[in-house]
């Protein structure tokens, strides 16, 4: 026969473990308050954005959509060209920086938004400034390579990166941090408060008794507390003073 549970009696299982659900869900909010603040470096970026265009090559000819689809396929190509080593390998050696070319990669995030001509070179690190700068000589150094390589000039730059002078992290979020970590918190709280009422096979109420042996009750034995024994001792006491008294 399958159990059935109540709300009734799901709300006295939470009840019961109340203090189980809070001291997790406090504990994991703390826990990531504290990994957030001090044990994750912020990250900062910076952005420079240049457009591709078409360029008059001197011979007359209409620019129309299929000049800008030509451009917006020939951005892919420019991705890939931005990340490649014959770009970084000048970027680490103008920028003086002490890593890999895959290390650096792994730093610049270059995408066009929309399908649009407009192409975004994003530099991720600790330090704002340094991906400001390693964002602007990506771009110098790409704008210099690109008529070598392709024997075309047909980007300008739009906006040069600029983190201003209180740059902001984006990451680590401590809001979100902190607000996924009370969710699970009090999901694994609740969870655990089930999981140790399930495992729990003692005997507390007449109900029990019924549920588990099958035995009709007999009689109830009624729980008599230290207080009630000291406030009957003390009762009898007063009634015998007063039957002396007479």
């Amino acid at each position: 026969m399958e159990e059935t549970i109540s709300l009734q009696e799901i709300f006295s299982i939470l009840k019961k473990r109340l203090k189980l659900i809070i001291l997790l869900t406090v504990g994991a909010t703390l826990i990531s308050l504290i990994i957030t603040q001090l044990f994750i470096t912020p990250q900062y970026e910076a952005s420079t954005q240049f457009i591709v265009n078409q360029k008059d090559t001197g011979q007359e000819a209409q620019y129309d959509i299929n000049d800008i689809r030509s451009n917006v396929e020939m951005i892919n190509t420019y991705n890939v060209i931005i990340k490649s080593p014959r770009i970084l390998d000048q970027v680490i050696e103008e920028e003086g920086l002490s890593l890999s070319v895959g290390q650096l990669s792994s730093k610049i995030q270059v995408q066009n938004a929309d399908n649009s001509q407009v192409v975004n070179v994003t530099v991720s690190d600790s330090d704002p400034y340094l991906a400001e700068n390693i964002a602007n000589t990506t771009y110098d150094i790409f704008e210099r390579t690109l008529p070598e390589l392709m024997n075309i000039d047909n980007v300008s730059i739009l906006s040069e990166a600029n983190v201003g002078a209180n740059p902001s992290p984006v990451s680590p979020n401590l809001m979100l941090n902190v607000a996924i970590a009370l969710v699970l918190g009090a999901m694994i709280g609740v969870g655990l408060a089930f999981l140790l009422e399930y495992l729990d096979n003692t005997i507390k109420t007449e109900q029990d008794v019924d549920d588990t042996l099958g035995l009709p009750i007999m009689g109830v034995v009624s729980t008599i507390t230290q207080d009630e024994q000291n406030g009957n001792y003390t009762r009898k006491r007063r009634r015998r003073g007063d039957r002396i008294g007479a």
